[in-house]
């Protein structure tokens, strides 16, 4: 096994060695931490951080990567991303994901090429190629590169080889964007995204910040996903986080029994929501 991800890891420094300059989309996550460190490690200051400001990043995350990006001593640079203002992002269509990308790209394409005509990659691993990912779509017709999932590294690998190099996101847990909480249908608006983000820092000061959770966004009610052994504690703070949960608009407050599970939202899709 350590042979394997070494060959792998091997096999990414070779990809980005290949880039005459990288714009990394960086969000502070696990995976897109790992490229970036890899990256700066090939390519020094031919690399470059880009994180995208949206309503849908929440600010600890933000500031995590600042952090991050500011350890690894590369340039960082914070973009203002439009897709709040876009109808067929807000109105949060399954595809609603390839309307943010789309977004993102618009403003990166234009850094990219000043910035040595450096190509843009993002943090794509080979476990995101089999799931619910219009946001795949729009890197692939960008032109964007995947070096992670080129070399062959799924999410299990990038936290080991994460681990290894010290990084603090070996272990964080899986973040996805806070547009990712709201039942498709239901219109993304910033007041919304602001609610899920507010319960779910709430939330996460009571179960730790390393518990796994989401505040689901169903309109008049808030489902609550944590990992199955906080069930337990989660169901302890219940007068609480439904006190908060109703401040914050919802009318109903459940905690999911399945427990946390990535992309729950995606259940139910039809095939050709995959294309």
């Amino acid at each position: 096994m350590d042979s394997l991800l070494e060959e792998r890891e091997r096999t990414l420094a070779g990809i980005l060695a290949g880039h005459r300059a990288l714009v990394v989309a960086y969000s502070g996550g696990v995976d897109s931490s790992y490229l970036l460190a890899v990256a700066v490690e090939v390519l020094g200051e031919r690399a470059l951080a880009a994180t995208a400001v949206s309503p849908s990043l929440p600010a600890g995350e933000r500031a995590d990567a600042a952090a991050l990006a500011a350890r690894l001593g590369v340039r960082h640079v914070e973009v203002v991303t439009d897709e709040a203002d876009r109808p067929e992002y807000r109105r949060n269509d399954p595809d609603r994901c390839f309307h943010c990308k789309s977004a993102l790209f618009d403003v990166l394409e234009p850094l990219a090429a000043r910035f040595a005509e450096a190509t843009i990659a993002v943090g794509t691993v080979t476990d995101d190629l089999g799931d619910h990912r219009p946001g795949q779509r729009a890197a692939r017709d960008r032109g964007v590169a995947t070096p992670l999932a080129d070399a062959g590294l799924g999410k299990d690998d990038v936290r080991e080889l994460s681990r290894r190099r010290g990084l603090p996101t070996w272990d964080k847990p899986a973040a996805a964007c806070l547009a990712s909480r709201v039942v498709y249908g239901l219109q993304v608006t910033p007041g919304r995204l602001s609610r899920i983000e507010r319960a779910e820092a709430w939330l996460r000061s009571r179960l730790g910040a390393h518990a796994n959770l989401r505040v689901r966004d169903h309109g008049e009610v808030a489902r609550v996903e944590v990992d199955r052994h906080l069930l337990e504690p989660t169901a302890m703070l219940a007068d609480e986080l439904a006190a908060l949960l109703h401040e914050l608009g919802w009318r109903y407050a459940t905690l999911d029994l399945a427990g946390f599970r990535s992309g729950s939202l995606n259940v139910g899709l039809q095939p050709r929501d995959h294309a």
